[in-house]
């Protein structure tokens, strides 16, 4: 053998038996081949390491060594071989390891960096010698081989299998497999079958899978569930129904008797985290790999299942500007999803306006050409007319069968309300059965046995519980059933017939009924405008369902063009403005007050210009003022004035000196005159007194004071330069007598 291989370096090193089956039910059945895994042991012991160095790993029993993703032990084993401490690695073979070359060269290159034997039921090989490495490489090489030869027989087998119809695979509720290859069979219980049948009738009257998920819960059926697709009689579940599982319902190809295979494909992708993950995706009919129409007995044909498919691609909201009715809706817009347009083909979309949105309309989503920076509608129409147009025709196609759609209509709600009962009855009867089992159970067992009995006797409660529910809520539905149609009903519906406009305006009969039927007769509805100078027309092509074509001209009222208009107070303002400001300094005016143009939109110089210009209003002209004085901003007067415009602002709200202003929101200018220039100096005159000193010899507040300033009673200068630069006061005039001030004061002051 090639124990000479084994030198005093390995022997100081761990050994490692690395033990793994590809399922749990290879480790449950093919005990042989995991007990010879086991025994690797021994091989460990003969080749000359201790018991205590040998280690075993088997966290990966039960899985697949296609890869090294998810299987811990192989992580494990190439830590430690790459780390150096395992002196050799046993396996029964190299498909123990790994299936993979990927992984199974990865840890060839450690164990030859590391000096680290690996070994099986052939023999010790040493990875850093060639050709030990290259009988490695050959074997890791077979060993992907055999999986990819293991998995083409399999999936050949299957695959041919399926071809047959033979395969057995889940089936979903309703359906069971028989004694026979590939037969198939309807579930024995009527209650689930029955559930299953009145979800296909009701998706025939309302065509969709959330109208009819709704009825379900309006009706309060309940939904069968059937863990154990694959075993046949396995118990059944019985739960609220949920959209997903109606809509399994309805797309089901097994419901229409029909056998399929390959209607999903696994793909393969890697995930943000780099790592790599499967996903499946549904194929369209034309890809599956095996349809065997009329395989077995079905809930529908063939083509109702076709029909049905159709119905609920048109249910989704369409894509952009592609085809597509979409399912109707409660607005009053009757030919929402059916209209298009006549210039670009698109469907029309449909708005509502009017005080209380009963007002429909519809237009096209495309623009056509560009006008003031704004695309234009190929289309924008009210829908009143167009609505009573097309409504017209359509009840004049309906007459000659009027009568037969109305016993119709009657057979459909008395069908509607007869399976909703019928699948009630069914529930009461499986509610007695089990009420009845419990008490079989219970009577069976040994009433001494008190902890068996107890348990069987909550169950026979609880049982019939459920069944005193169920036919009470089946008496409620049977009480609360329409009576079925007597002949005078009858031909009172059929008198109807002969007036269908009558029963199309009933207030019984909702939007939503009206646009379910126009879509049994209509395809399309296109829909053009033709404008003249003096009124406007509505040209129609109708597109009925079987290829005949009617066209209607309609008029359409044409809508005034809004007519934009500035305001009279902003005309007013800017006139006033015009005399003293330039127009980019009236539009910053305008914008400070908040005004817009009648769009809405802020005030520039040219749109300013272009309003006087409308107006007739003349432009600001730098001329010289007559009054005396110049007339400055209150930025060019303190510069004058050698003041802060803050300053200067502060004497204007103080009323200090005087201002003038348009409109609120225009800026102040200022009047220097030779006055105004008098009221600021550099040097105050002698004796005149600060604010403080003021108030003191006044004896009043500082708000008198400036009152007083204001008015003109007391005069006042403001000093611009020194220490105590600020308001100077004009002192009181000195007063003979008892009260008038002593020398010791008038020193003081």
């Amino acid at each position: 053998m090639s124990e000479w291989k084994v030198s005093a370096s390995h022997l100081r090193r761990a050994a490692v038996i690395y033990v793994r089956q590809s399922t749990l039910l290879q480790v449950e059945r093919n005990r042989e081949s995991t007990a010879r895994q086991y025994d690797l042991v021994s091989r460990a012991g003969e080749l000359g390491w201790p018991r205590s160095a040998v280690t075993v790993i088997d966290e990966d029993l039960g899985l697949s060594g296609a890869s090294a993703a998810g299987r811990s032990g192989f992580a494990e084993l190439a830590a430690q071989v790459g780390m150096g401490q395992v002196g050799i690695v046993l396996a029964l073979e190299v498909s123990r390891l790994t299936r993979n070359n990927t992984d199974w060269y990865r840890l060839l290159d450690l164990a030859g960096m590391t000096d680290t034997l690996i070994a099986d039921a052939d023999g010790v090989y040493h990875p850093a010698v060639f050709n030990d490495r290259l009988v490695l490489g050959l074997k890791g090489t077979m060993s992907e081989a055999e999986l990819h030869i293991l998995r083409a027989r399999l999936d050949g087998g299957i695959r041919n299998k399926a071809a047959r119809g033979e395969l057995r695979r889940g089936l979903p509720v309703g359906l069971a497999w028989g004694e026979a290859d590939g037969e198939i069979v309807m579930h024995p219980d009527e209650a689930v079958t029955g559930v299953i049948a009145a979800i296909f009738d009701r998706f025939a009257v309302c065509g969709s899978v959330r109208g009819t998920w709704l009825w379900l819960r309006d009706q309060g059926l309940k939904f069968p569930l059937q863990p154990g697709a694959y075993v046949r009689g396995s118990e059944i579940i019985w739960t609220g129904p949920t959209y997903h599982a109606v809509h399994n319902v309805l797309t089901h190809p097994a419901y229409a008797g029909a056998y399929t295979f390959g209607r999903s494909r696994q793909e393969r992708y890697a995930g943000p985290d780099g790592a790599l993950r499967i996903r499946r995706r549904m194929l369209p009919q034309d890809q599956w790999e095996v349809l065997i129409k009329d395989h077995h007995r079905g809930f529908i044909s063939w083509d109702a299942y076709q029909a049905n498919q159709a119905r609920i691609g048109q249910n989704i909201r369409p894509v952009a500007h592609q085809p597509g009715t979409g399912a109707v809706r409660e607005g009053c817009a009757l030919l929402q999803g059916l209209a298009t347009c006549g210039t670009c083909g698109r469907k029309l979309a449909v708005y509502y306006e009017g005080k209380h949105k009963a007002t429909p309309g519809y237009y096209c989503t495309g623009t056509g050409q560009i006008v003031e920076g704004r695309g234009t509608r190929h289309l924008r129409v009210g829908g009143v007319a167009i609505d009573v147009a097309v409504t017209a025709a359509f009840l004049a196609a309906l007459e000659p069968v009027a009568l037969q759609a109305c016993l119709e209509a009657a057979r459909q709600l008395e069908q509607g309300h007869d399976s909703a009962l019928e699948q009630w009855r069914r529930q009461v009867e499986q509610a007695r059965y089990h009420a009845a089992r419990a008490e079989r159970r219970y009577q069976a067992v040994d009433p001494d046995n008190r902890l068996v009995a107890r348990g069987l006797e909550a169950t026979w409660e609880k049982a019939l519980t459920e069944l005193a529910a169920a036919e009470a809520e089946l008496a409620r539905r049977e009480a609360a059933r329409p009576a079925a149609l007597s002949g005078q009903e009858r031909a009172a519906i059929l008198a109807l017939g002969d007036d269908l406009q009558a029963v199309w305006d009933a207030p019984s009969t909702t939007d939503k009924d009206r646009k379910q039927l126009l879509r049994t007769l209509l395809d399309e509805v296109n829909i053009t405008i033709r404008r003249d100078h003096d009124s406007g027309r509505a040209d129609l092509v109708l597109r009925w369902k079987g290829g005949a074509i009617s066209e209607l001209t309609i008029p359409v009222k044409r809508k005034p063009p809004r007519r934009l208009r500035t305001d009279e107070d902003t005309i007013s303002l800017a006139r006033r403005l015009a005399v003293h400001y330039d127009d980019a300094k009236i539009a910053w005016i305008l914008n400070r007050q908040g005004r817009r143009t009648p769009r809405g939109l802020s005030y520039t110089a040219g749109r300013v210009q272009g309003l006087r210009h409308y107006w007739g209003i003349p432009r600001h002209q730098d001329t010289a003022d007559n009054q005396e004085g110049e007339l400055l901003t209150v930025a060019d007067a303190a510069r004058e004035l050698r003041l802060a415009p803050s300053t200067l602002h502060r004497w204007l709200s103080d009323g200090f000196i005087g201002g003038e202003q348009l409109t609120p929101g225009a800026p102040w200018r200022i009047r220097l005159t030779p006055d105004t220039r008098a009221l600021f100096t550099d040097d105050a005159p002698d004796g005149w007194l600060a604010m403080l000193e003021a108030t003191l010899a006044y004896g009043v507040s500082r708000q008198t004071i400036m009152q007083r300033v204001k008015d003109g009673r007391l005069r006042a200068v403001h000093v611009r330069t020194g220490r105590r630069k600020g308001l100077r006061i004009e002192p009181p005039a000195p007063q003979d007598g008892l009260f008038g001030p002593t020398t010791m004061n008038k020193g003081a002051v």
